[in-house]
């Protein structure tokens, strides 16, 4: 493949999706809109402006750099928790786990799980899950889907959308395509996709060394299924870039690191 070719690929996986899926744009919206509120309801917010602030501006950052917004009201949110997780609901609503910061190292890790979720709603893999949870008439609640907020069948009737969400967990295809359109999308921001296999194989040795670090990872390892070969694949594609491209390109950034200092002295 001619180097840099990926990029044009990402980024044209984007555009052939969207009219695939059934679920209208503005239908998908609604409901995006509905979950978010119910997400944010639900969920501990951090509500810290510093890092509020910095997770949009990337977020933001890395939308422009997807070609174009879309259809979406792309809001980029901070959950309070320890958990390492990151997911997107349907319209463009994508929420970071304070843990999953706090785990990366670098500007690039962050950006990557960013890429790839921006990837997730551009290609429309919420809006097809919704699709089959209707088609099934049912589904799961997504908070509890996404986190391991429920504790009783009760809270997890309370925070299901609109009657039934869509399925949250995302197929290995799906997130071999998020994967190609994040690597795309964070070249196209002017930052080092080295941080999506790196940050990914961090990850998977918390997942062996078992322990707090594995309890902190089960959401993430219940919604983005992740192997060795997803790191071989993301690695692929960055060695058919040009090393002089890439050499030019961001890995770290101090606002990154003071935010990640600023998490840590949080309560």
């Amino acid at each position: 493949m001619r180097k840099q070719t990926f990029v044009a690929v990402g980024l044209a996986l984007l555009q052939l999706a969207l009219p695939a899926c059934a679920v209208s744009e503005s239908e998908e919206k609604q409901i995006g809109r509905e979950t978010a509120r119910q997400v944010e309801s639900q969920l501990p917010m951090l509500n810290d402006p510093a890092a509020e602030a910095f997770i949009s501006a990337l977020g933001h950052e890395l939308v422009r750099a997807s070609g174009t917004a879309g259809g979406a009201e792309w809001r980029f949110r901070v959950v309070n928790s320890r958990d390492v997780n990151a997911f997107a609901v349907p319209g463009g609503y994508v929420y970071v786990h304070r843990g999953l910061i706090e785990r990366a190292e670098r500007l690039d890790e962050l950006a990557g799980v960013l890429g790839h979720e921006i990837g997730h709603v551009r290609l429309r893999h919420s809006a097809e899950q919704m699709e089959k949870a209707r088609r099934a008439n049912g589904g799961v609640a997504i908070v509890c889907t996404f986190t391991r907020v429920c504790e009783s069948d009760a809270a997890r009737v309370a925070i299901n959308v609109g009657g039934s969400a869509y399925f949250a967990r995302h197929s290995r295809e799906d997130e071999r395509e998020a994967d190609a359109a994040g690597i795309a999308i964070v070249v196209r921001a002017g930052i080092h996709p080295e941080g999506i296999p790196t940050f990914f194989e961090r990850l998977m040795a918390d997942r062996r060394g078992g322990g707090r670090r594995l309890e902190l990872l089960n959401a993430w390892f219940g919604t983005h299924p992740l192997e060795e070969e997803r790191v071989r694949n993301a690695r692929a594609t960055i060695a058919g870039l040009d090393p002089a491209g890439l050499r030019r390109l961001t890995r770290d950034s101090e606002e990154f690191q003071e935010i990640r200092r600023r998490l840590g002295e949080l309560p």
